[in-house]
């Protein structure tokens, strides 16, 4: 099963990438709560040279609180992640969680139909950004 949606963007400031990518979240309603550096945090902690590579921690207030009013432990979950990395080629790949494949092993069917209305939001966040 796939477990994420993604494409490759041309080859643009990386910067620029990631405000496309958080403007495109807050029209699906997102919020950005984290950012985690891959490329520097590689480098402090392992001394390893990586190209630049963020996760951002993108949450959803009303689908977030649905599943959590359907079970609190959800909350290991949250918040969705979308990530951007520079490839090799300077295009930058743009990735997200399939929520409807992190959900699936829990067997709650209440969250199935959240999962797959995030699942489009996420996947029309991907489309967005060129």
């Amino acid at each position: 099963m796939k477990y994420h949606i993604s494409k490759n963007i041309a080859p643009q400031d990386f910067l620029v990438a990631k405000d496309k990518i958080t403007d495109a979240l807050k029209t699906e309603g997102f919020g950005v709560l984290t950012e985690i550096d891959i490329q520097a945090t590689m480098k402090k902690k392992l001394d390893k040279d990586y190209k630049p590579f963020l996760i951002l921690g993108a949450c959803n207030p009303t689908y977030a609180d649905k599943v959590l009013s359907i079970d609190p432990n959800m909350s290991a979950m949250l918040p969705c992640n979308v990530s951007l990395r520079e490839l090799d080629n300077g295009e930058i790949e743009i990735s997200a969680v399939d929520p409807i494949a992190a959900m699936a092993s829990l067997g709650n069917p209440l969250i199935e139909p959240l999962a797959r209305d995030v699942q489009e939001k996420l996947a029309r966040v991907i489309d967005a950004v060129k």
